[in-house]
């Protein structure tokens, strides 16, 4: 077997390579992480086996270079940018509840396999170990602000306001609100900033 390819230079290996990492989303959202094989991600992507294995030496490192493609394919820095560049804590709260109402509904799909698949796929379970470290670190980053600048309502701490802005990190209240209450994205959004604001902001 020819070794992978680890940093794809050229134009036509790079779309080879977003075009293997576009059907491995298409495969998880529609089939699941037990359809995930790298057979199924060749046919799909309309190429040969071996040319899987010339940009991933497995699974393991196909659904590891997931992540990466999912955020830029959906704007996730440009998204996030708001947060980060915001004048002010308060204003980075807010910019990030913004971003939440953007950008999580996109990954409605992506979540709902991760959520069904067998807790024992080691594949699937570093995806989410992966994604939840990302977001965790994003939320210390804003209840650490907030509490630097003596806006972090009481009784939260940096460390437990970084905790539930996680855990309010939801599929399911997206679901329930825009899709079983048909809530539209601007009333979601209104709403969520009355509830961010209220809960955490002194």
């Amino acid at each position: 077997m020819s070794p992978a390819i680890d940093d794809p230079h050229n134009a036509r290996s790079r779309r080879t390579r977003d075009a293997l990492l576009a059907a491995t989303r298409e495969i998880l959202e529609s089939d699941g992480f037990d359809a995930l094989t790298m057979a199924e991600v060749a046919q799909r992507a309309g190429v040969s086996r071996r040319a899987v294995y010339l940009h991933f030496r497995s699974r393991t490192d196909m659904v590891t270079a997931l992540f990466g493609y999912v955020a830029g394919q959906e704007g996730l820095a440009e998204s996030l940018a708001g947060v980060w560049e915001a004048a002010d804590s308060t204003e980075a709260l807010r910019a990030w509840v913004r971003h939440l109402v953007r950008y999580h509904p996109r990954l409605t799909a992506m979540n709902h396999a991760l959520d069904r698949v067998d807790p024992q796929d080691p594949d699937a379970a570093r995806h989410k170990r992966t994604v939840a470290t990302a977001q965790l670190d994003n939320c210390r980053r804003i209840a650490a602000r907030l509490a630097d600048e003596g806006r972090l309502a009481s009784p939260w701490t940096a460390d437990t306001a970084a905790d539930m802005l996680w855990s309010l990190i939801s599929t399911d209240l997206f679901d329930r609100l825009m899709v079983d209450r048909g809530w539209p994205e601007e009333r979601v959004l209104e709403h969520l900033l009355v509830l961010y604001e209220s809960t955490f902001v002194r």
